[in-house]
């Protein structure tokens, strides 16, 4: 698929422990407006795509991690790229925040190709997230 093509959204399931934090989170903190719900799942609208929590305690295991820039990134992470003024706004607003970062916002592979701001941080069930946006979107795929 082109970068230059309409992108459909994506759906993603995960599980979390508590339904309650899992809406705290992706809905206070993130922002994210929240869709259907049931008592066992809730969808959230996590930059026009659908992610759904479905209370799954027993699913919610800790992640291996890979060296990447010399920093250890958690295997199983989900995310979404944002351009660079939107990256900053949300970088700013959860540092203000007091949120434990798992890597705090920073610049990976400077000078590089693919050259791209990243942050991670872990939701209340220990979820991953990625957030990263580049300078020039084209270098998304950048070898």
């Amino acid at each position: 698929m082109s970068t230059t093509q309409a992108l459909s959204p994506f759906h993603l399931a995960f599980p979390v422990h508590s339904l309650k934090e899992a809406r705290s989170f992706y809905g206070d903190i993130l922002g994210c407006a929240e869709g259907r719900s049931s008592p066992e799942w809730i969808d959230f609208n996590f930059y026009g795509h659908q992610i759904v929590a479905h209370l799954a305690p027993e699913e919610c295991q800790p992640t291996q991690t890979s060296e990447v820039d010399n920093e250890q990134v958690p295997v199983r992470h989900f995310g979404i790229v944002m351009d660079m003024s939107s990256w900053q706004t949300l970088a700013d607003r959860l540092q203000a925040q007091g949120l434990d970062f798992i890597i705090a916002p920073t610049i990976r592979f400077k000078g590089q190709p693919g050259e791209q701001a990243t942050m991670f941080l872990r939701d209340p069930s220990g979820n991953a997230l990625e957030f990263k946006a580049f300078k020039d979107l084209s270098a998304l795929f950048a070898k």
